[in-house]
């Protein structure tokens, strides 16, 4: 085909042009199936500035050529009239040229012209082109490699896009959780310019497209704003309980009672108070006296008895337990959330109470967590809530309340082994 490699001048020269026919005489060496040369542009077509019509024109320029086309030695050249693509594509003659021009300036397609200007061709006996003039496919064959390249980097780009995205999204509900609750228990600190920098970050969400670098900025502006939030939070609960346990006169504490309506319900998330359960540590003949108490008791006592005999219970059943500080060391972002909202956790009751109160932040509905006790039990469903919170946080579970209900299923099945997963973190945190 060298008789055709040749282009006659008579078409206006420009840069793209120029590039274009190099791809061209690269594409001819070498051997790409036409399948695999579309798949690799329409991957990265709208990154490297292909229109639809782009496509659909490329689509009905592919549709003229044979497999032979595209082996080493030829060049997948079409000679389709303007009157027939037109007809094809739906696109006025000026629209069709446009098309094929920006094609052309991109780098996809080359243009083959005749020292007249018309497009015509030829075929063997074989089927294979001896002499055409029109459009020359044969770039696409020479940057299929570079394509998929391309497009291997972009994938690589829009996950670690959506992985910042899900991180902003746990500091952002983390900050939001955090003042709600400073404003609800009215702990003195400085809530609204903390609130006005957090109004001034939601306004400056990526709405689409946004570059990687640009979403890890503001992921780090959350963080920083977080880390101010959780330092002036702490401030606020600390200078409280300094309030709380000064002694009050008895004058105060008549005033106190007086103002007091036993018809409202006091809600502090910064005080866990346990005065009812038995802790984990517990010896045997302190729980067998609480467990007299626990048939008429009601069902939240109940469920603090079943979480206080899972230890022994699970080391019976599998040969080792979960203890809490191996859960906690295990899952260092719910480790540190719970201990900042409920202080030091003696039991698994203190457990459970903190996880449903962190349960909302994560977005796992109270339905998906009533039926993970229901179908694990409180003690199983209170670690695999945690672990699910965990990796949330760290970026490593999109959808919690889909990940707690494959945990629920697979429980099911027999297949859930939460222990395993638990010493798995330790081992990674190790590495």
């Amino acid at each position: 085909m060298s008789n055709i490699n040749q282009s006659s001048g008579w078409r206006k020269a420009t840069a793209g042009l120029a590039v274009a026919e190099q791809h061209a005489q690269a594409g001819e060496r070498s051997t790409v199936p036409k399948s695999q040369a579309f798949v690799a542009v329409k991957r990265v077509g709208a990154h490297i500035g292909l229109k639809a019509g782009d496509m659909l024109l490329l689509d009905t320029l592919g549709a003229f050529t044979q497999a032979q086309d595209w082996e080493e030695g030829q060049r997948p050249i079409v000679w389709a009239s303007n009157a027939y693509l037109m007809e094809h594509t739906g696109f006025s003659l000026s629209t069709l040229k446009r098309h094929a021009r920006r094609l052309a300036e991109i780098g996809v397609i080359a243009f083959r012209d005749s020292p007249n200007g018309k497009r015509w061709g030829h075929r063997d006996a074989d089927g294979r082109i001896i002499e055409a003039y029109g459009f020359d496919l044969s770039p696409l064959s020479a940057r299929v490699d570079e394509f998929e390249e391309l497009h291997a980097e972009l994938q690589a780009e829009r996950e670690l896009c959506q992985r910042l995205k899900r991180q902003i999204t746990v500091a952002r509900r983390m900050i939001r959780a955090r003042i709600d609750a400073a404003l609800n228990g009215a702990l003195r600190g400085p809530w609204t310019q903390l609130t006005g920098l957090f109004e001034d970050l939601l306004g400056r969400l990526p709405r689409r497209n946004t570059p990687s670098g640009e979403l890890a900025r503001l992921l780090e502006w959350f963080r920083e704003l977080q880390e101010r939030v959780e330092a002036a939070y702490l401030k606020a609960v600390r200078a409280d309980e300094v309030v709380e346990n000064t002694p009050e006169t008895s004058e105060q504490v008549l005033q106190r009672t007086q103002e007091m309506d036993p018809r409202e319900v006091i809600f502090e998330p910064h005080i866990l108070t346990t005065t009812q359960l038995n802790p984990v540590t517990r010896n045997r003949s302190e729980t067998e006296q609480a467990a007299g108490v626990v048939p008429n008791a009601p069902p939240e006592e109940r469920v603090d008895k079943e979480l206080e005999d899972w230890v022994p219970e699970t080391r019976k059943k599998r040969g080792a337990a979960l203890d809490l500080p191996t859960v906690m060391q295990a899952c260092p972002e719910f480790a540190s959330w719970a201990r900042n909202l409920g202080g030091y956790l003696k039991d698994w009751g203190d457990l459970h109470r903190v996880v449903g109160q962190l349960r909302p932040m994560i977005g796992v509905s109270e339905h998906a967590w009533n039926l993970a006790q229901d179908r694990l039990g409180p003690q199983i469903a209170t670690a695999a809530l945690v672990l699910t919170f965990d990796k949330h946080c760290s970026g490593e579970v999109a959808s919690p309340g889909g990940y707690l209900r494959g945990m629920v299923e697979k429980a099911g099945a027999g297949e859930l082994h939460l222990e395993r997963s638990f010493y798995g973190r330790l081992s990674g945190q190790a590495a």
